[in-house]
Order: structure tokens, then C-alpha cells, then sequence
């Protein structure tokens, strides 16, 4: 290897060396705080008088004198909703791609990209504010009209919480996720839809037989990794949402274990429902790249 090379090799490690030193403190250096879940770990407890209790907060996840099993229903039950609900950003990354005006795509574009950056506090707000009980807009409106004789409670109906908050997030997420997929539809080979165009085919069947294979491999990368994240739900949208009624429906692991370690104080036991989550999803993404190394040929990873 010529001095040249080794010393470009050298500058490029050097660039990458503020990345690595960031993952290794945010990412790898919390993990030494795992060994609580082996601890029993009271607040206020000197190191020396730590107990080794080994499994028994493991243990403890799978007693059904804990909120596990309405925990993990409410996690599943939501995270299977949202991948059901996958297919909207492809639809809507389509239906943008097929506007023939290309300044009403990228307004229509911009404007759907607008609530994912908006925090989940104004998202409760804003919803609040709308379909309140008492002087919800929604709510004045259709007593006004006369539609309804009392108001809706979309906010506290506990049998709907999980369909709710699935729309409220397919509502937030919608154009941010069709970025992608409108990339993905700029990639075709345009020659495709003028070989179609000859052919006689409408804009149907090229979206058919063209635009959707096009961005089927996409697609599939995103729903894989979807599965293997199937018990992140999220904290944000989940904590903010929550009250009296809705909180046993709306109570997801994230929450759940911020309200046991955070609030409750019981570190330990909260640590060893962390790692439990965090093993479940690297078996879930293992899962999810064996899988699309059968289907696609290739893995994620």
C-alpha cells in the first residue's frame, strides 16, 4: 500500500473516529446499566449493600401479579394495527406521483410532511382542542347540526383507544413516510412508462404492472423492520394520550416501563423489562433479515 493511500485510509478512520466515539457513549456505554436487573436496587441503597438475586426480576415479568400480559396485548394490538396500516403512505406516495401538476404534488407533498415534525404535546393539543367534551369544535358543531344529541368522547372511548390512536398516527406519519416510496417511484426507469404507453395501457395498469413492483422491495424492507420493532411503540404519543379512562388500553412497554422505573422507582425491575423488550426485538429483526434474504435473496443486513 502506497504512503498516499494509508494516509487517505487514515483521514477517513479519523472522520468516522467522533461517530464511533458518540455510539460507543450514547448506544453501548449505558448498557453497563443492565447489571440492575440482576441487583435488587432500591433508591438511596449504598453499592455495597447490593443484593445478587439473579433472575428473579425476569421472573417477575411472567407473574400474573404484574400488568405484563394487558402490557404486551396492548403493544401487539396497536404495533399490528399500525402494520396493517402500512399501505397508506404507498397509496398516498402514488397518488401524489400521479398528479399532473407537479407544483400541486409538491405543495400536497410539503403540506402532508407538515405534522410529523410537529411534537405529540401540540398533536394532544390540537386534538383536544377539537374533540373536547365540553367545547370541543367538533363536538359545538355537531350539536349545532344536530347530528349527535350528546358529545363524542373520541379521546376517552376505551373500546376505540387503539383504532384512535392508530389514526392519529397514520394522520402524523402519512406524508413523512411517502417520501420514500415517491423516491423509489422517481428511481423507475421511465422508458417502462413510455414502452406501456405504446402498448395502449392507462394509467391503471401501469400502476399495476410498473409503478407497484417498482416499489415492492421498499416496501418490504420497511415492513420487515417494522415486525422486528414490533414492541417499540413509542413513548411520546402513548404517555401524552393516556388518562383515567384510556390508560389500561393505551399502556404500551415504553410507558410501562417508564412509569416502573421513573415514577414507581423500581429500577430493577424495570431494567430486567428493558432487556427483555431489547432481546425480543433482536430476535424479531434476526427473524425479519432471514426472511428477506429468503424472499428478496438478499438479507437487511
Amino acid at each position: 500500500m502506497s504512503k498516499e493511500k494509508r494516509q487517505k485510509k487514515i483521514l477517513l478512520l479519523l472522520y468516522l473516529f467522533p461517530f464511533l466515539l458518540f455510539t460507543m457513549i450514547f448506544s453501548y456505554a449505558p448498557l453497563f446499566g443492565w447489571t440492575y436487573a440482576f441487583f435488587d436496587f432500591s433508591p438511596g441503597m449504598p453499592l455495597s449493600q447490593l443484593k445478587f438475586v439473579g433472575l428473579k426480576f425476569f421472573a417477575l415479568i411472567f407473574d400474573g401479579a404484574t400488568d405484563f400480559v394487558n402490557v404486551l396485548t396492548n403493544t401487539l394490538a396497536i404495533s399490528t394495527l399500525g402494520l396493517l396500516c402500512s399501505v397508506v403512505p404507498v397509496v398516498f406516495a402514488i397518488m401524489v406521483s400521479q398528479m399532473r401538476f407537479r407544483w400541486l404534488s409538491k405543495t400536497v407533498q410539503t403540506i402532508s410532511s407538515i405534522p410529523n415534525f410537529i411534537s405529540w404535546v401540540l398533536v394532544y393539543a390540537i386534538f383536544f382542542s377539537m374533540f373536547s367534551t365540553n367545547d370541543g369544535v367538533v363536538n359545538q358543531a355537531l350539536l349545532n347540526l344536530r347530528l349527535v344529541k350528546q358529545p363524542v368522547d373520541l379521546l376517552g372511548n376505551v373500546p376505540y383507544a387503539w383504532y384512535v390512536q392508530t389514526m392519529i398516527g397514520v394522520w402524523k406519519g402519512t406524508g413523512w413516510g411517502a417520501i420514500i416510496y415517491l423516491a423509489s417511484i422517481a428511481g423507475i426507469d421511465t422508458e417502462l412508462y413510455d414502452a406501456a404507453d405504446v402498448d395502449g395501457a392507462n394509467r391503471w395498469h401501469k400502476i399495476i404492472h410498473i409503478t407497484l413492483p417498482g416499489i415492492a422491495s421498499t416496501y418490504l424492507v420497511l415492513l420487515l423492520l417494522a415486525i422486528a420493532n414490533i414492541l417499540s411503540n413509542g413513548f411520546e404519543q402513548y404517555w401524552v394520550f393516556q388518562n383515567a379512562l384510556t390508560r389500561d388500553k393505551l399502556e404500551v412497554f415504553d410507558t410501562y416501563v417508564y412509569r416502573l422505573g421513573m415514577i414507581n422507582m423500581q429500577y430493577s425491575f424495570s431494567t430486567a423489562m428493558g432487556i427483555f423488550k431489547s432481546i425480543i426485538s433482536i430476535l424479531l429483526l434476526t427473524f425479519a433479515n432471514f426472511m428477506s434474504k429468503i424472499i428478496r435473496g438478499y438479507s437487511i443486513i
